[in-house]
């Protein structure tokens, strides 16, 4: 029987894991990303600020089915970036929300917009985001908040069925949730008109632009009617990203709520190996240990990513992988699949690591440490969400 015995190692206090046997801390080295010096300079940082929650929902002037809705979510009170950032947003305001991952970004839009749709039904949304996952995540979370409405999404993403997305794209829809990339080409075959809609959402900008979308979402911007309302969300900022947001924004309201760059909630740590059979061996012993209920593990290539996820299903674990060769029906069915527990473990390049919010993952597992700082918040992000203790394993040589 192996064990855990966990104490703190991020802002409140110094500390570390006790792995299961055989697992074993390493000595400090230099590394491409010294994720040790990273992980000991979390520790330096001061406590944590509480946020004081100002609203109720019931405060905001919010229709009473909207309330409803987000009551029978189960969400009780507003998270930072809402209670900050509903209002403005309902005064028709431009805004720039930057917070952490998983603080409620996507509700701090969504509610204010279905608000303002139901009260204008000539009024169109268009909700731009870097990846597919995130899109089909968004809609689900719109399905639920707009229940009952008469209020009706699109989705144009990549790797599924234009045919299918050109019906829905003719179906009587208000907001419509895309990817750059499709949207682009929809819009050149002129069968979406950018113009129709007033109010634009750039979920994940620093995302975007990251994955080479600056082209496209300038040539987006640029299309949409000149009057409309725009919102940027990020958990980082540059100066490209400063530069995209002041480029296309007027009378920007910004609301900060981002405390570090790792939540407080998530313990990090290192794993040491001295070879390929010895980092296998010791990823099996974690993931049989009864702490590690749900584990979302990271590598770096689409085909080390299939391969592992194979070999942990031929040790008996139940895996998925989901990485850019795989189709967009399969993603999404190993995505339900790791949300619903009905597999233990998923394995995922960082197509995955930013926006998705899945529920309960107790670990997050880097089987190939990350190629930036960024990609390793954006990564451990997954897990220690809404308030929940998480932890983040590296795998680190030691040889």
């Amino acid at each position: 029987m192996y064990r855990f015995s966990v104490r703190s190692r991020h802002a409140s206090g110094r500390g570390s894991f006790s792995y299961p046997r055989g697992i074993s801390r390493g000595r400090r080295q230099a590394k491409p990303i010294d994720v040790r010096a990273f992980i000991n300079k979390a520790v330096d940082l001061p406590p944590v600020e509480v946020i004081a929650i100002t609203h109720r929902f019931t405060d905001f002037n919010i229709d009473s089915r909207i309330l409803t809705n987000i009551s029978q979510k189960g969400y009780l009170t507003p998270m930072p970036i809402q209670d900050q950032g509903i209002e403005p947003i309902m005064q028709g305001n431009d805004f720039l929300g930057i917070a952490n991952t998983g603080t409620g970004k996507t509700g701090a839009f969504l509610i204010p917009l279905i608000n303002k749709v139901l009260h204008d039904n000539n009024q169109k949304v268009l909700i731009m985001v870097p990846t597919r996952e995130l899109a089909i995540q968004i809609n689900h979370e719109f399905q639920g908040l707009a229940s009952m409405l008469s209020l009706w999404s699109a989705m144009a993403i990549g790797g599924t069925s234009m045919y299918q997305q050109r019906r829905s794209l003719e179906s009587y829809h208000q907001f419509l949730i895309s990817t750059p990339g499709r949207l682009k080409d929809l819009v050149n075959q002129r069968l979406v008109n950018l113009a129709q809609y007033s109010t634009v959402v750039l979920d994940e900008v620093d995302r975007m632009l990251d994955m080479g979308f600056i082209k496209d979402v300038r040539e987006i911007l640029n299309q949409l009617a000149p009057n409309r309302q725009s919102l940027f969300f990020s958990a980082t900022m540059t100066n490209q990203v400063m530069s995209l947001i002041h480029e296309f924004s007027h009378n920007l309201v910004t609301i900060s709520v981002k405390q570090h760059e790792s939540a407080d909630t998530i313990e990090q740590d290192i794993v040491t190996f001295s070879g390929p059979e010895d980092k296998m061996d010791k990823l099996h012993q974690l993931l049989i240990s009864k702490e590690v209920e749900k584990a979302l593990i990271f590598g770096r290539t689409k085909h080390g990513v299939q391969r592992l996820s194979e070999n942990l299903n031929n040790r008996g674990f139940r895996s998925d992988s989901i990485h850019g060769n795989k189709s967009q029906p399969q993603r999404q069915r190993a995505l339900l699949n790791f949300r619903q527990s009905r597999i233990k473990v998923l394995v995922a390049t960082d197509v995955a690591a930013r926006g998705l919010d899945i529920p309960d993952v107790s670990h997050v597992i880097n089987f190939d440490v990350p190629e930036s700082k960024d990609d390793y918040i954006h990564r451990i992000g997954r897990t220690g969400r809404a308030n929940k203790k998480g932890k983040a394993l590296t795998f680190v040589a030691n040889f």
